[in-house]
This record gives structure tokens, C-alpha cells and sequence, in this order.
């Protein structure tokens, strides 16, 4: 049996201290915080949907993709849970935040504030034109879209729990009720 590995205890980390952590931990950074999710499977079913409706329109010269990690500054490195990023970037990790066209953060009962407040600020600061929250945690899935306004501050463009259409990046269209529906499916008790 193999011991856990001992993370070095630090009040403040940078992306200089990323280092020393485990190549297989899966973290995220932000503000300085050290953040190691651990997503449910319901989570991470949504991630996929998600990355399926932004694939039908992506043009050749973009790649969708889930949980990548994206350099921002020294404080910051985030995994969104869903990504839209050039092309050219498909085999680097960490990718340049500066070519991320599109943010997305599917909201759990422990990231809600991160998700809602701390990633959106880190993301409008790094010039990411779009951020998406899905939030499931309530009776019906709700997606928040928001675009990056001049001042670098995200502007609420739309918030549904039905069908989402939008133009940004692309055509893309996710539907909320399916969603909603999957969700309650997988969570159900066996046999119901």
C-alpha cells in the first residue's frame, strides 16, 4: 500500500509552488488558495453535456475541453470545468488564459461562492470574454451567462432554466429541462 502524499503547508501559494505537489493531483489555484476538487459523478456528467453542445458548432481552429488547467498570474491557475480554448494549445498544460474564449463552472454545494464571486473575478481580470455558471444545486438546472463588459467585469447577458441559445462563442444550445431531467434520474434511488 502506497502512503498519501503530504502536501507542504503554506498559508499563500503561488504558481512557483505547484511544483512540489504531486504530478497526478488534480488542483486548482486561486487567490493564493490551493483548492483539490472532488467532483461526483452527476458533476462531472453535466461537464460532459456541456462539452458536447459547445462541440457542434466549434470551428476548426478551437477545442473544447474539460477540467484544463489555464495560467492566469502568480496567484492564479483555475481548471474551469469546461473550456473553449485555440486549437494550438491542445498538447500544453497549463494553456496562456489570454486565448480562452469561453469559461464554464458547474457549481457544487462546496464551490458556489468560489464559482459565482472568486473565479469570475479571476477570469474577467485575465480578459476571458465569456463565463457560463451552471448552477444544479437547485430544483431546476439554471445557466448564467455572463460577457466580459469594457471596465474587464462580466455583464449578465441571460439566466434560464429552459432551453439556452446563444451566439458567443458560437451557436450553441444547451437544454436546461434534459438536463434537469438527468440529473433527477441519476440521483434517483435504484428501482424508482
Amino acid at each position: 500500500m502506497t502512503a498519501a502524499p503530504i502536501l507542504p503547508e503554506r498559508h499563500e501559494w503561488t504558481v512557483d509552488d505547484l511544483g512540489d505537489l504531486p504530478r497526478d493531483l488534480p488542483y486548482e489555484l486561486i487567490n493564493g488558495r490551493l483548492i483539490v476538487p472532488s467532483p461526483t459523478a452527476v458533476h462531472q456528467e453535466l461537464c460532459v453535456e456541456l462539452l458536447l453542445a459547445l462541440r457542434v458548432n466549434c470551428p476548426p481552429d478551437h477545442l473544447v475541453s474539460i477540467d484544463l488547467s489555464m495560467r492566469v498570474d502568480r496567484r492564479n491557475e483555475p481548471r474551469p470545468d469546461v473550456v473553449v480554448i485555440r486549437r494550438k494549445h491542445a498538447g500544453q498544460s497549463p494553456v496562456p488564459v489570454e486565448d480562452a474564449l469561453l469559461a464554464v463552472e458547474v457549481v457544487s454545494p462546496t464551490s458556489t461562492f468560489r464559482d459565482m464571486y472568486d473565479k469570475a473575478k479571476v477570469y474577467a481580470h485575465a480578459g476571458v470574454r465569456s463565463y457560463w455558471v451552471v448552477d444544479p444545486i437547485q430544483e431546476r438546472i439554471a445557466l448564467t451567462e455572463y460577457a466580459l463588459g469594457a471596465n474587464r467585469e462580466y455583464e449578465q447577458v441571460s439566466n434560464t432554466e429552459d432551453l439556452f441559445v446563444t451566439e458567443k462563442p458560437w451557436k450553441v444550445s444547451v437544454d436546461l429541462p434534459a438536463l434537469t431531467a438527468r440529473r433527477n434520474d441519476l440521483l434517483a434511488p435504484e428501482g424508482e
